[in-house]
């Protein structure tokens, strides 16, 4: 029999909830989640690396965490409920702390199911098991006949469930590297998605979030497009419960539209459709990507900076009002889906320049994601090199990996130096793996500083000043990064710094 003079928990049950409370509504790929999983298991806790990341070598680990976690939830939700039913007395926080423990448990109950189900032929689903969860939900959050003040809709938790799972399995298995600069990519995704406050994201936000364009942007062949894949197939869908479906099948309404490979008068076609006899060769009504994509689908533009101004213009209408017209009709159609646009350009010189509208700027950079070079990756875990080789070589040749691998790996040890900048990217990487694979060589682009370079000739005869010396060096590596950011961190000074010294030494030569 419960004593009703306890508290309803322990202190090491009190501790324990009050650490997976955190964890349930954390970032995964945050260090706060290894804290967090710390704080609940105290000395079960496995230490498994700095940082959450896909195993390249051993893609079917388990996380111990994970599975400890979810085994003590399964022995003391069900026990802390029998209290509650029994008439024990709990203040707020407390009841605050076994909702969000209750809610995490049936999330990791049901995981398997969800992506059984997402993984269905089709993309249909099987969702019969709804039935199950409504039961569990109903059994876990109705105490003495009452459902507990401030219990969600099982179908609204249960449409993010599903999101959560979708969301995690592709940016946790499609951006890989234990590096921190991967980390902070798989996190920045995540927050793109759902936001820093998940459980505002839970409460409100979920049905909003759609309306904040997202930018990505970072040199070219570092993924851009993969986030984008990652975020557009996360996107809310409401499930439902009478009919046991979801509106709509998810990751099926990615619409890429590649700037650079189309003239402005495609692009205007591709994205807002066209009316017969708009322009030559316009034989018949065209609807474009706008008004297909359905609400849980995403336009990704890709090239962002190759667009025309004038069609910038339209575009900064639709990120304002949703509203857009075909070419060649003032008839008003509404945009219901979400915009992603990713750029390996860097907008605010193309701001200055004229050619980008610095409005349509401010109104795409609400949300915006930098990824890394694999520069950056290495320089931060060298390992990252060989998770990328091994994950590109099974890629390319299937079952033959655990053989061809180490010929690759060994071939780019001997004839790439160890400090080699790969400044294609992974795009290079993953052509310097295949060419290794048919031909057993590859030749890199090499990029040599040229003793004709007025500025290295000075510099070697010890003629620069200190200023002209720092912004020499700020755009060298500014060349490299393409970012002010990234240069700002790697020469630890200010962004506004960097950005002044290479501005200064552009005004005066070409690097």
């Amino acid at each position: 029999m419960y004593n009703f003079c306890m508290p309803l928990f322990t202190d090491r049950e009190r501790t324990f909830f009050s650490a997976i409370s955190k964890l349930a509504f954390c970032n995964p790929f945050l260090p706060d989640r290894m804290e967090y999983e710390r704080q609940a298991l105290q000395r079960h806790f496995v230490q498994s690396g700095l940082v959450w990341s896909a195993s390249v070598t051993t893609p079917d680990a388990s996380a111990p965490n994970v599975v400890r976690v979810h085994q003590r939830l399964e022995s003391l939700i069900p026990e802390v409920h029998r209290r509650l039913d029994a008439g024990g007395v709990a203040d707020p926080d407390e009841l605050a702390m076994y909702l969000d423990c209750a809610q995490y448990l049936l999330y990791q109950r049901y995981y398997f199911d969800f992506a059984r189900a997402a993984a269905a032929k089709g993309g249909t689903g099987n969702w019969r098991f709804y039935k199950k969860f409504a039961e569990d939900w109903e059994h876990f959050f109705r105490i003495s006949g009452e459902m507990l003040a401030g219990t969600p809709e099982p179908a609204h938790v249960f449409a993010c469930f599903r999101q959560f799972q979708l969301a995690f399995e592709l940016i946790f298995n499609n951006i890989i590297g234990n590096s921190m600069p991967a980390a902070r990519l798989r996190a920045s995704a995540w927050q793109s998605v759902f936001t820093h406050d998940l459980r505002r994201y839970h409460r409100v936000l979920f049905a909003r979030l759609h309306d904040f364009p997202t930018l990505i942007t970072g040199p070219s062949g570092t993924g851009k497009e993969l986030v984008a894949r990652a975020i557009a197939g996360s996107r809310y869908v409401p499930f439902d419960p009478q009919n046991v479906r979801f509106a709509e099948a998810t990751g099926e309404t990615f619409l890429p539209v590649n700037l650079a490979a189309l003239s402005p008068a495609l692009i205007e076609s591709e994205l807002f459709g066209h009316k017969r006899g708009s322009f030559t060769g316009a034989v018949s009504d065209r609807q474009g990507w706008l008004e297909t994509c359905p609400p849980s689908g995403s336009v990704f533009l890709d090239e962002l900076g190759e667009m025309e101004v004038s069609i910038q213009v339209k575009l900064l209408r639709v990120i304002e009002s949703r509203r857009f017209s075909m070419v060649g009709d003032t008839a008003v159609r509404v945009f219901a889906g979400k915009l992603i646009a990713a750029t390996n350009r860097d907008l605010a010189v193309d701001i200055r320049a004229g050619r980008f509208r610095e409005d349509l700027y401010f109104r795409l950079c609400a949300d915006q994601i930098q990824t890394p070079s694999l520069g950056e990756q290495i320089a931060d875990s060298p390992s990252v090199l060989n998770d990328l080789v091994l994950f590109m070589v099974r890629r390319a040749v299937g079952d033959d990996a655990e053989q061809c691998f180490p010929e690759v790996r060994d071939w780019i040890a001997q004839n790439l130096d160890a400090g080699y900048a790969w400044p294609g990217n992974y795009r290079e990487l993953e052509q310097c793996v295949r060419n290794v694979i048919i031909r057993k060589s590859y030749q890199p682009v090499v990029h040599r500083e040229s003793d004709a370079d007025p500025v290295l000739g000075r510099l070697k005869r010890g003629e620069l000043t200190l200023d002209e010396l720092t912004s020499y060096y700020a755009a060298l590596v500014y060349r490299k990064t393409s970012s002010y950011e990234e240069t700002a961190r790697r020469l630890k000074i200010d962004r506004r710094t960097v950005k002044a010294k290479v501005e200064a030494f552009l005004e005066k030569t070409a690097i």
